[in-house]
Order: structure tokens, then C-alpha cells, then sequence
């Protein structure tokens, strides 16, 4: 991972930065604390050059608008779209956890283990399709180990986005 373009601790809108967790074709993803409702959330940030792109600005806001349809304990839960001093940004859920492709490293899953991720990102998709949202690419690196509302703990892409940590597409 490349040296992050915010450091701790600066500040977008009412975000406080805390660490870089990830960074993709769509932009960086932070730890962040909303200092309005005391909590840690991951926020998602546009790279200037994709903001001035009309058509990757358009892929950002559909991204947030496509996820925020979603009500599903498998998917991130977006709180907010918005930009502040010329900084384009998703707020979103943080979900704790270690991705499976660092599980994986090193050892196979059991077999219940795999049905029970199959099973779980089948019935986020299943939620997304419901709502009309396509998936162009769905990530094994997105489903995280924690323990997460109603005992599920996968996390989804949905369009261009992602569960928060990790990579940012």
C-alpha cells in the first residue's frame, strides 16, 4: 500500500482521519471518527482526478445511492454522500474483522465454513437483485470475519463499492 494522502488526524467535514485502510482504482478508504455522532466509521474518498472525470463521478454517486438501497445484515450500511473543501466522500459502516483472503493465507477452509460464506454472501446478493442493483464484481477479499448484526458476517461490493476495509475499487 502506498503512503496515504491524509494523514492522522486531518479532518473532512466532521470526519476525523485516524489510519488508511485500503486504496483502489475509486479512490482511498479511511478509519475515521464522526465527531458528530461518536463513532468509528470507514470513510471512502474520491481522488481529485476521478472527481473531475464526469462519468467516474457519476459511477461514485451510483455507488452510494445503490448501497445506501440496501438493508441487509451482509451488506455496509452508507451514511452519507457528500464533499467538503473540494473532497468528494462516502461515509460508511466499519466493520471489523480480518478479510478472508488473510484468512486464507496459508490454510483451507472446512466445508462448513465455506457453505456458511456461500451462504451468506447468496443472501446479500439475493437482497441487492431484489432491489435491482447488478453487481459487476463481487470479491472474496470482501467478506470479513467479525461478528456482526443477527450472527452474519459477510460483506458485499455493491457496484463500485465495498465493505468497509480493504481495497477501495
Amino acid at each position: 500500500m502506498n503512503e496515504p494522502s491524509l494523514p492522522a488526524n486531518a479532518t473532512i467535514s466532521h470526519y476525523r482521519i485516524l489510519s488508511r485502510i485500503g486504496a483502489g482504482g475509486m479512490g482511498e478508504v479511511y478509519l475515521a471518527q464522526d465527531t458528530r455522532l461518536d463513532r468509528t466509521v470507514a470513510l471512502k474518498i474520491l481522488p481529485a482526478d476521478v472527481a473531475a472525470d464526469p462519468e467516474r463521478m457519476r459511477r461514485f454517486v451510483q455507488e452510494a445511492k445503490a448501497a445506501s438501497a440496501l438493508s441487509h445484515p451482509n451488506v455496509a450500511h452508507i451514511y452519507e454522500i457528500g464533499e467538503a473543501n473540494g473532497t468528494n466522500f462516502i461515509a460508511m459502516e466499519y466493520v471489523e474483522g480480518q478479510p478472508l483472503d488473510a484468512k486464507l493465507k496459508g490454510r483451507a477452509l472446512e466445508t462448513a465454513e465455506i457453505i456458511d460464506i456461500a451462504t451468506q454472501v447468496a443472501d446479500a446478493l439475493d437482497e441487492a437483485h431484489s432491489k435491482g442493483i447488478t453487481h459487476r464484481d463481487i470479491q472474496a477479499v470482501e467478506r470479513h470475519d467479525h461478528g456482526a448484526r443477527s450472527g452474519q458476517s459477510s460483506g458485499l461490493r455493491t457496484g463500485e463499492g465495498r465493505r468497509a476495509s480493504g481495497r477501495a475499487h
